[in-house]
């Protein structure tokens, strides 16, 4: 499994600076491949007619890959064009947007599943905000306008994530709201800020020396809120747990 899962940040809308450029270096490195072909999934922004020239622009003309992009609201494929496209590619882009919206279509139209086969076969599955959160178990999401929830997601990672840990005032107390009530651990990502997962390892990875990465738990009646450190070296991933 290789899954590199970014808190959050631009890649370059008009009007914004390119953030995310180390992180999305790093995922390319991975893949092996010097122009490896990237899929990108914007379901969650519904399809966003401005996401994927946006990002064509940046993994294509910058960062030199083969993009492509699998609409899924606005468009009807097949369930053989889908899984087609999603095992042709060397990396799986999910762009951000409403997570429990995105969930729900790939869960009715079988995406979880093809998705599960291409992790399956060495694909590199990764993405920014409901991008990020959907690889996991749980997510801190504000897929409910006005509300954050804690939302199911396809489970390749038995943990809670949280994006945009320092961009969105309501995350840090939401998330600590929720391990004090269910405990269990969780991942806590500001902007700028990644986990490479390559098999039963990790490391934490930026593109900002200001982003911070935080596993959070309960012990003793208390939310701990622990900074992770950024290293070279990967580690067991249990030690997120």
């Amino acid at each position: 499994m290789k899954i590199v899962a970014i808190g959050g940040g631009e890649i370059g809308r008009p009007g914004t600076e390119i953030e995310t450029r180390e992180i999305d270096k790093e995922v390319i490195k991975l893949s092996g491949k010097k122009h490896p072909r990237v899929l990108l999934l914007p379901t969650a922004s519904g399809d966003s007619e401005l996401y994927y020239p946006t990002f064509e622009r940046y993994y294509g003309k910058i960062l030199g890959c083969e993009t492509d992009v699998l609409y899924l609201v606005k468009q009807k494929p097949t369930l053989a064009e889908i899984k087609k496209k999603i095992l042709a590619a060397d990396i799986i882009y999910v762009g951000g947007g409403n997570t429990m919206k995105m969930l729900k279509v790939w869960r009715k139209l079988g995406v979880d599943k093809i998705l599960e086969k291409a992790a399956e076969q060495g694909k590199i599955l990764s993405g920014l905000s409901a991008g990020a959160i959907c690889w996991f178990k749980y997510g801190n999401s504000d897929s409910i306008p006005g509300k954050l929830i804690k939302l199911r997601g396809l489970n390749f990672v038995d943990l809670m994530l949280c994006p945009h840990y320092d961009a969105e005032e309501g995350r840090r107390p939401s998330l600590k709201k929720v391990i004090m009530k269910s405990g269990g651990f969780a991942l806590a990502l500001d902007n700028c800020f990644a986990l490479e997962i390559v098999g039963d390892e990790y490391r934490i990875i930026t593109s900002s020396s200001k982003a911070k990465a935080y596993r959070v738990y309960k012990r003793n009646g208390k939310v701990i809120e622990e900074q992770l450190k950024i290293t070279p070296e990967f580690r067991p991933l249990g030690e997120l747990k």
